[in-house]
């Protein structure tokens, strides 16, 4: 497949990347400098604050995966704006979208989040924040694009895989020690799962081990 990644050289969206490669699909890195990308992948310079037309750098991609996160940027309100713009652009296309996103909208009860427990981390609410108002706009927008909203476990740590992951919904979940938690490399490899296996349409899955 033809898959194009926005955030590539971000922290998750660099492991995706070279899940995707790993796999054997032809990669286009979408980033904000095109100097970050070394390695020969073939890149377009997109800056997602600027007004200009997206759908340009989307062109041939069978699947388009958005690993946007705001913070780096200091502008959280990016982040539901960018999936606006990404189910518009797509629309009328085949290709699918797959987002990158957070835990804080998990349900912890019917109706209540993650983000919303007492004890969230601070330092942490205004992305969980963006990232449940991105969701809205997947779930809100009426579109043809085909979309996958996934989300990591609480916890999403640097490492190698730990072997087999557990794929939920909306509601959070934990092992039997009561954690959420799974490895960045192992969210990569579940994103590819699903690019790949397609069993999420228009639907948030949630992974964590």
């Amino acid at each position: 497949m033809n898959i194009t990644i926005l955030g590539a050289t971000g922290w998750i969206g660099s492991h995706i990347m070279a899940q995707a490669k790993a796999n054997g699909h032809y990669v286009t890195a979408v980033v904000r400098d095109a100097d970050k990308v070394t390695d020969g992948t073939a890149v377009e310079e997109f800056d997602l604050q600027s007004q200009n037309d997206i759908a340009e750098v989307l062109t041939n991609a069978d699947v388009v995966i958005a690993s946007i996160g705001g913070r780096a940027a200091g502008n959280h309100e990016l982040v539901a704006q960018t999936a606006k713009r990404l189910l518009t652009a797509l629309s009328g296309s085949s290709t699918r979208l797959l987002w990158v996103g957070g835990a804080g909208s998990l349900e912890v009860a019917p109706g209540v989040t993650l983000v919303s427990s007492p004890d969230f981390p601070a330092e942490y609410k205004d992305e969980a924040l963006a990232q449940g108002e991105a969701l809205s706009v997947f779930k809100a927008t009426n579109t043809t694009t085909q979309w996958t909203f996934v989300s990591p476990a609480a916890v999403i740590y640097p490492g190698a895989s730990e072997g087999p992951y557990r794929i939920g919904g909306d509601a959070f979940f934990t092992n039997e020690q009561g954690e959420s938690k799974i490895s960045v490399t192992d969210y990569a490899i579940a994103m590819l799962d699903e690019v790949q296996n397609a069993a999420h349409i228009n639907q948030r899955m949630s992974v964590a081990y």
